[in-house]
């Protein structure tokens, strides 16, 4: 990171904005050229899920290759400056890399499910069978985080 004095350096702060972002950008490789989406996800401490259609781009994108970059944020402010080039915005983030996979033992399909729901303050139990069956699921296996504030 270029700017060391804005690195978040201890993980569990990473976790944090991790767990409190409401949108993750997705950033997947389409050929040679980028493709990005927001998405609802959940956070289980080690790995993202994401859910789905069943059929579309992302997976035909993830299916090609299944490398993603992840960027979250949190606590999002612009702020005025008196001139030009010295207004400013303060956040925090965590950017990462990892490799997708479609979910497809039901079991982890309502874990990750459950994940999603946990992340948005719903009902994090009880994911049933049917809603199960009805959505895609994706996990993000994380190989590398890192977090900025400013």
């Amino acid at each position: 990171m270029r700017r060391g004095d804005r690195e978040i350096k201890d993980r569990s702060d990473i976790d944090r904005v991790l767990h409190a972002a409401p949108v993750c950008h997705l950033a997947l490789c389409d050929g040679d050229r980028p493709y990005v989406v927001p998405m609802s996800y959940g956070y289980d401490g080690a790995r993202l899920y994401f859910h789905c259609a069943a059929e579309g781009r992302k997976l035909e994108l993830i299916r090609r290759n299944p490398n993603a970059c992840f960027e979250v944020e949190i606590g999002v402010d612009v702020t005025a400056g008196a001139a030009a080039c010295s207004w400013g915005v303060h956040f925090q983030s965590a950017i990462g890399t990892g490799r997708l996979s479609i979910v497809a033992d039901p079991e982890e399909k309502r874990r990750g499910l459950a994940a999603l729901m946990a992340h948005y303050g719903g009902p994090s139990d009880g994911v049933s069978d049917d809603a199960a069956r009805s959505v895609c699921v994706l996990r993000l296996d994380i190989d590398e985080v890192s977090g900025k504030a400013a």
